[in-house]
């Protein structure tokens, strides 16, 4: 089984434990909730999609997809 390759906005190949930073503002589904841009996300995983993360922001489990994403 091939390893899955991350990559963010820039095309810069992500790993576990990246910092990232959000290049839009994202309203997350559910809620009344907007992540601003330029919210640094620290300690990052990798899911086994090559678009997903798992991180947490601001107390909150959630998944974000790289392409609103750039390495910090």
């Amino acid at each position: 089984m091939s390893e899955v390759v991350v990559k963010d906005s820039n095309g810069t190949v992500l790993q576990d434990g990246d910092s990232v930073t959000l290049t839009k503002d994202l309203k997350l589904k559910g809620s009344s909730t907007v992540i601003k841009r330029g919210t640094l996300v620290k300690n990052i995983k990798l899911t086994g999609d090559a678009q997903e993360i798992d991180c947490r922001v601001n107390k909150m489990d959630i998944v974000l997809r790289a392409e609103f994403l750039k390495k910090a």
